[in-house]
């Protein structure tokens, strides 16, 4: 789990399988451009332009890491991991580019049958290679980048993983023109542009997804709510919003608690929510709890309620004769409407007079004003 590293090494790791990456694919990509041009295969120079664009990929990864690795700071306080989402659609964007090349350069060939390249046999042993090296660099960067949590190391994974599979297209194209099939190369690098740029465009379109805050997917939304809901003191969420930055998630959640409970007890619950996600889920580095009394998310937004000291105006109008000893009082804001608690010392409970007439007022209190609905009086010992 990538909680078994520190910034530092997860940094390392990501850095080594890119450079491991990188390397196979100059390999990959002067073998088989060289053998394609010697050896007369239009599906294996492709595939070799194919490694190279992997090899510029590989650097935009570089980079990235770097960048999104970055802590956070005044200009950028929440990091600087979308560095990796946009990277990742330049990435996208590169091979749909590379892949329609490619497909013009195999359709003019399918046109006009004279510029047909019949291969000789060195292209097969390199196309084996080449299948070999990117199913390995598929299991090792796939294995990182599910220690580290980071998509963009995914995503190269099944670009890697990708690059196997049109190297067996290539091989089969090979094949299929040794046994009588002259178009068969010239198809062959045409299914590899269009497998290319399929996972071009699902780099990019993942990506963009990010940059505008979509939503993480549905099952990993209702997974936290079932947290939420399971945490003591949350009795209901009414709003729930989540977004994807890198290879961290993010959560902004308004949950409803008991409307009598203190402003701390409050945060301390807020707080058991933010702690409970963080533990349940890996990739979950920011929660942000607002407390409600009530559900309110359907209020209008023009609704104004009362404020402390409109409500302090009210009671020194109407309990003029009584506010010198009144302790303190406390407002409760609930369905619309204003509940106030006065707080007198236990040393009027027993002076039945005044209580009488302060009850008086507070019923007058609850009869004139209609942003009050009640006024309870309490004794504090």
């Amino acid at each position: 789990m990538a909680e078994a590293y520190n910034a530092d090494q997860v940094l390392k790791l990501k850095a080594r399988v890119t450079y491991v990456g990188a390397l196979i694919n100059i390999f990959l990509a002067i073998i088989k451009v060289g053998v394609g041009v010697f050896g007369q295969s239009a599906a294996l120079i492709a595939d070799g332009i194919h490694s190279l664009s992997d090899l510029v990929s590989d650097l935009f990864v570089i980079i990235a890491i770097k960048m999104g690795a970055r802590e956070a700071d005044h200009d950028h306080p929440y990091g600087h991991r979308r560095f990796e989402t946009m990277a990742t659609v330049l990435l996208g964007l590169g091979l749909v580019v590379v892949a329609g090349g490619i497909a013009w350069d195999a359709t003019e060939r399918l046109l006009h049958p004279e510029k047909l390249l019949v291969p000789n046999r060195e292209t097969l042993g390199v196309a084996i290679v080449s299948i070999l090296a990117n199913e390995w660099l598929f299991h090792y960067t796939k294995r990182v980048g599910d220690l580290t949590r980071s998509k963009l190391l995914l995503a190269n994974a099944w670009h890697h993983r990708s690059d196997a599979f049109s190297s067996i297209i290539v091989l089969f194209g090979i094949a299929a023109v040794f046994m009588g099939y002259p178009f068969a190369d010239a198809i062959a690098a045409v299914v590899v542009a269009v497998l290319i740029a399929k996972m071009g465009l699902f780099l990019v379109m993942e990506s963009i997804n990010e940059l505008v805050d979509s939503s993480l997917p549905e099952n990993y939304v209702r997974d936290i709510r079932r947290v939420i809901k399971q945490t003591q003191g949350v009795m209901s969420i009414h709003l729930l919003r989540t977004r994807r930055m890198g290879e961290d998630a993010y959560i902004d959640a308004h949950i409803v608690v008991d409307s009598r409970i203190s402003v701390s007890e409050g945060h301390m619950i807020g707080d058991r929510v933010r702690d409970d996600l963080k533990t349940e889920f890996d990739d979950v580095v920011d929660v942000l709890v607002h407390i409600d009394p009530e559900d309110d998310e359907f209020k209008g937004q023009n609704f104004k309620p009362l404020s402390r000291k409109q409500v302090q105006g009210y009671l020194e109008k109407y309990l003029a004769d009584f506010m010198h000893s009144v302790d303190e009082f406390r407002i409760h804001y609930l369905d619309g409407l204003v509940e106030v608690e006065v707080v007198l010392p236990y040393g009027m409970f027993n002076q039945k007079e005044q209580i009488d007439g302060l009850k008086k007022q507070c019923m007058l209190i609850e009869k004139e004003i209609d942003m009050i609905a009640k006024v309870y009086v309490f004794f504090k010992t």
